[in-house]
């Protein structure tokens, strides 16, 4: 076994766009109308799914939520949402290629692996139940909706940090979203805006990481 970096000993990854592949499409089409799956889709996002999945992620109940989904979307467009969320797993299509491989290369070399994710805590048991190597891997995840604290605001890192009793000068952060690299970066991470499991590798060894 290889020993730890002097430097770098453990590396915390973001779940959704890095780990897991999360696709609302995969979730609903099929099921309805291919224009209505373009439009709840759409980037910019006009039946406001990805905010109410925002509004979850910062700690919301679901049916909490749905009252403001009916109003300011209609009945139809609500009840996709509430199937969306109540199928929640359909919308994780698979691992993120080549990842299940860098989080065991990763701990064969007796490095920490760690989970910092924006989820709703009422749905994120279907990333841990799809895909259990997950479980076995990650020594332990903070979920921004239980803790109801959210990336990019420090005290979420901070937390992470604490909880898994981690030095920021010695720790990794991965995300692929920019703003939240940058949320890493000020509480004294090292952190790296995600593209693939091979930038990943090459962002690691470039801080002489070993594995």
């Amino acid at each position: 076994m290889t020993s730890p970096s002097a430097n770098v000993t453990d590396v915390v990854f973001d779940f959704c766009g890095v780990l897991i592949d999360w696709q609302t499409r995969a979730c609903l089409e099929g099921r309805y109308p291919q224009v209505v799956v373009d439009r709840i889709c759409a980037d910019n996002d006009p039946c406001g799914f990805y905010d109410y999945e925002d509004r979850m992620d910062h700690g919301e109940d679901f049916e909490d939520i749905y009252p403001d989904v009916v109003r300011e979307q209609g009945e139809e467009i609500a009840e996709i949402f509430r199937d969306y969320i109540e199928r929640y797993d359909d919308a994780l299509p698979r691992m993120i290629p080549n990842m299940e491989q860098l989080l065991r290369d990763l701990k064969a070399a007796g490095y920490g692996v760690w989970g910092l994710t924006n989820w709703s805590h009422e749905t994120f048991h279907f990333a841990f139940e799809r895909f259990p190597q997950l479980g076995e891997l990650l020594q332990g995840t903070i979920v921004s909706g239980v803790e109801k604290m959210h990336k990019p605001n420090a005290d979420i890192y901070e937390l992470a940090l604490n909880r898994f009793n981690l030095r920021p000068e010695s720790s990794v952060f991965f995300d692929d979203t920019a703003k939240n690299v940058t949320g890493a970066q000020a509480v004294g991470m090292y952190a790296f805006h995600f593209t693939n499991a091979d930038q990943a590798r090459r962002d690691l060894k470039s801080l002489g990481m070993d594995f």
